[in-house]
């Protein structure tokens, strides 16, 4: 049984879940210019610290409308080690010399860490199901698409103009090719 206690910071996930433009300003005012601060100091320039901002905010949209994100930490210390960890990662991809990295200021504990580590999982699954949806036939994208919003597989067909029992055969076939791919991919093994 989950016994996991949100944090009071708990506000800002569900505030990004339902797109609340009050917790975005809110995060931006109070928590960005940190990250910005730490960018410019480690090899980067403000529109990179922008860049990195708005990747992690995506994610966190995401992980919150996926109702798979329970904050146990402060939401500072949490965004800062997302940001901070995205931004050395495009650091290591560039091969960047001369970074100097000034650790100094951040607050950081186990929880944040272990929260960091549940959102690069979720956000590596993201991209993994990303990729393998791409190559799938404009039709099975299209079903499955419209499944994930739709309530029902009624209203489904009635959206695409079809039967019932074509959008429930089409939507097995597709998930069952979706699932085949991820499940064969080298990078599938890697996230178990």
């Amino acid at each position: 049984m989950n016994t996991l206690v949100p944090h009071p910071d708990q506000m800002y996930i569900e505030g990004l879940a339902s797109n609340n433009s009050g917790v975005i300003q809110s995060i931006y005012k109070k928590f960005v210019p940190k990250v910005i601060h730490y960018i410019r100091n480690n090899s980067g320039n403000e529109d990179q610290a922008q860049d990195v901002v708005q990747e992690v905010l995506v994610v966190l949209f995401d992980q919150a409308k996926a109702n798979k994100l329970v904050l146990t930490c402060p939401f500072d210390a949490y965004f800062f080690l997302l940001c901070k960890r995205k931004w050395l990662n495009e650091l290591k991809k560039t091969a960047n010399r001369g970074v100097t990295i000034a650790d100094g200021f951040a607050s950081i504990n186990e929880s944040a860490d272990e929260m960091v580590a549940q959102t690069e999982s979720f956000e590596e699954k993201q991209q993994l199901f990303d990729a393998m949806f791409q190559k799938l036939g404009e039709k099975c994208q299209e079903v499955l698409k419209w499944s994930f919003t739709l309530k029902s597989m009624e209203e489904v067909a009635e959206k695409l103009g079809v039967t019932y029992g074509y959008v429930r055969k089409k939507k097995s076939l597709c998930t069952g090719q979706l699932t085949q791919w991820i499940q064969e991919s080298s990078q599938y093994q890697k996230l178990k």
